[in-house]
């Protein structure tokens, strides 16, 4: 009877892990992107992403489809951050031009989470600072929240009556394409030469399709 049993579990456990590879590889067979993708996201691409309306440097509204008209690397920072936001915006116009290099077209995006300071004009200017292919958005706080909550960012405003305040925020960068929304996100450890080619990897895959 122990064997009988030892058997069974035995059958089971091979059934489910024929199901769980089959399922693994089909689900990465009808990936267009599989061969890029370092990440995975919990509930998957297509719980991340959506419409938002905010502000550009020139202060027109602007929503979403207005704003990818092109494979974008997007980060939600704001521009009195001392340290994070600069390196990794940095580093997102490094891989911006390793891709304008390799013939790729692609633009950056900067989505300030910190409204009371970051107007247009402030936000337009730090962006394009950064570089000449970015675009700065900021909004109404609740405009910013919106696309915060699209995108499943943080930021927290420290409580404080110091101008000079700080606001924790999450640090991914997202690519997003103007056909298909989100397709993958960067830790801030990655390298610019791997953001390039990573987003490389999509956009010519996407161009297989």
């Amino acid at each position: 009877m122990t064997r009988l049993y030892a058997s069974v579990a035995a059958i089971g456990i091979a059934a489910l892990l024929i199901a769980t590879f089959w399922q693994t590889v089909g689900t990465r067979g009808n990936d267009a992107f599989a061969e890029c993708r370092g990440s995975a996201v919990a509930g998957g691409t297509g719980s991340i992403g959506g419409p938002f309306t905010l502000v550009n440097g020139e202060g027109e509204t602007m929503t979403d489809t207005d704003v990818f008209t092109r494979p974008s690397l997007v980060y939600f920072g704001y521009t009195f951050c001392p340290d994070v936001c600069p390196l990794d915006t940095a580093r997102n116009a490094e891989a911006l031009d390793i891709l304008s290099a390799s013939g790729h077209d692609a633009q950056g995006v900067f989505i300030s989470i910190d409204p009371e300071r970051d107007t247009p004009e402030v936000v337009g200017e730090w962006a394009g600072y950064m570089h000449e292919a970015m675009i700065g958005l900021t909004g109404s706080p609740e405009q910013v929240a919106a696309a915060s909550r699209a995108y499943r960012t943080y930021y927290r405003k420290h409580e404080t009556d110091d101008e000079f305040y700080l606001v924790d925020h999450s640090t991914f960068t997202y690519l997003v394409f103007p056909d298909l929304g989100f397709v993958e996100f960067f830790r801030r450890d990655a390298t610019a030469d791997e953001v390039a080619r990573r987003a490389a990897c999509f956009i010519e895959a996407r161009g297989r399709v």
